[in-house]
């Protein structure tokens, strides 16, 4: 089991392409930890932003009366992915992992792999 430092690591080392992860609770937006961005990637604002994403996805969800989780949401841009992930664990409601990723070096389909084992084993 890794606890979040360890599982944003292994996000950056084990994930090709990777500009920077975080891990969210999107009930207040707050990053609960976070690895790498810089100033033209501030994750404290991708947290807060992201967070609305998600709010708005399951308001949305639960309008259509859909029974249904989501997995993960994609939001592509010209040069990057941006992947979240809502977690669903032990202790993990209300958390997602956010990874931005460049898209030249990326494998979507890795990623999002990488992503479900390292959500698999995060501890919170």
């Amino acid at each position: 089991m890794a606890n979040t430092e360890a599982a944003l690591k292994e996000a950056t080392t084990s994930i090709e392409g990777v500009l920077g992860a975080a891990l969210v609770d999107y009930t207040s937006g707050m990053a609960l930890g976070t690895i790498g961005g810089g100033k033209d990637l501030d994750l404290a604002v991708a947290a807060a932003g992201n967070t609305d994403v998600v709010r708005a996805k399951v308001r949305t969800m639960e309008q259509l009366g859909l029974q249904d989780g989501i997995e993960d949401i994609l939001i592509t841009l010209g040069t990057q992915y941006h992947l979240i992930r809502l977690l669903r664990g032990r202790g993990t409601d209300g958390l997602f992992l956010y990874l931005a990723l460049d898209k030249s070096r990326a494998n979507l389909a890795m990623a999002r792999h990488q992503l479900k084992k390292i959500e698999s084993q995060l501890e919170i």
